[in-house]
């Protein structure tokens, strides 16, 4: 690596300016992945956070797929899950979007029915007594309080840790409670959770109850406004990582054309292309190293004082990932570039510098 920190320490300018370009990309990218984690999480987190492998929808009609939104359960559903061979523990949910008020103030929720004492339900959920998320606490709920979903009147009986649907807090009722709420549409349930046994044979449990499951990972996109916001936030990720493998490869592009002189020398004396391509390699690593690191730094800052006001997550699926699939991007850029490095011919090169 001598010749690349060499040009590294005697072109000081070019290589900053092409690492604070990488740095913007970089911090573009984190802050991107943490919002889109921090909005997934504000999106889904009730639904992965239960205690269940499987969630059992009705199946929709014309081949559609299921949906929280458009999932109605009978008793009979139920108890037909329930009494699956393959089926541990069901736990049926009433999931509706709905609205709560305390005192003046107005908020959007989602009413989760649950069976109070069951594997699902918090402690403290029973009859007219409900727990709500802390999302609604930080909005100035407080145990003890009363609040009014549609006609009826709960009082708080406790918090939850965060626990979103669709960008609404989560309120926990008794599921019997539940079912008296004008959204709940006379359903006795949106869906089941399922835990299975090992022996388990989804498409036979699907045929037996007429229900269609899906792991509790891929009913995430069940909920209406995830696979559109994630999928959006997603391809703008996408499209930052190849403009910084474009960005990383025109920048050596040029930088290769202009030290074609001195390849050449480096050739003319015994430098093999193997030699000269694994410098500038490495040459192209430490630009990106410095530059994604800095962006990266800047995330982890900025990502502290965002979580307090948007949603946003630090962790390493949002800043090492990220910054990982950086630098590999802008290594195929910058090995792109390179391969220039074996077309320089010594004679010509040489006497087209004289």
């Amino acid at each position: 690596m001598f010749l690349a920190l060499r040009e590294l320490r005697f072109a000081r300018g070019r290589f900053a300016l092409i690492a604070a370009v990488i740095a913007l990309i970089t911090l573009l990218i984190g802050l991107l992945s943490g919002l889109a984690a921090g909005l997934s999480a504000q999106s889904v987190s009730a639904v992965t956070s239960l205690p269940a492998d499987q969630i059992a929808f009705s199946t929709p009609a014309n081949g559609k797929a299921p949906s929280f939104a458009q999932s109605r359960l009978d008793e009979v559903s139920i108890a037909k899950l329930r009494d699956a061979p393959s089926v541990t523990s069901a736990s049926p949910i009433g999931v509706a979007q709905s609205s709560a008020s305390h005192g003046s103030q107005h908020f959007a929720i989602a009413a989760f029915g649950v069976v109070p004492g069951g594997p699902i339900a918090p402690t403290g959920v029973a009859g007219n007594e409900v727990v709500i998320s802390s999302g609604l606490a930080d909005e100035g709920v407080k145990v003890g309080d009363q609040i009014t979903i549609g006609t009826k009147t709960f009082t708080v009986a406790g918090t939850q840790a965060d626990a979103w649907y669709n960008h609404t807090p989560v309120v926990y009722v008794d599921l019997v409670k539940w079912r008296e709420l004008p959204e709940a549409a006379g359903a006795a349930a949106t869906v089941v959770a399922l835990s299975t046994s090992a022996n388990d044979n989804r498409d036979a449990l699907q045929r037996d109850t007429g229900t269609t499951l899906l792991s509790t990972s891929d009913a995430k996109a069940a909920i209406g406004s995830y696979s559109a916001e994630n999928g959006s936030l997603s391809l703008i990720r996408w499209l930052l990582l190849g403009i910084s493998a474009v960005v990383v490869g025109a920048f050596f592009t040029v930088w290769t054309m202009q030290r074609k002189p001195d390849i050449a020398v480096l050739k003319a004396i015994g430098a093999s292309n193997t030699y000269i391509a694994r410098d500038a390699a490495a040459q192209a690593l430490v630009v990106l190293v410095v530059g994604g690191a800095i962006g990266m730094a800047v995330v982890a800052g900025l990502g502290v004082l965002l979580a307090s006001v948007v949603p946003f997550v630090i962790d390493a699926s949002t800043t090492l990932l990220p910054l990982g699939l950086l630098l590999a991007f802008g290594m195929i850029g910058a090995l792109v570039a390179i391969r220039q490095i074996s077309t320089v011919e010594p004679i010509t090169a040489l006497g087209a510098a004289r």
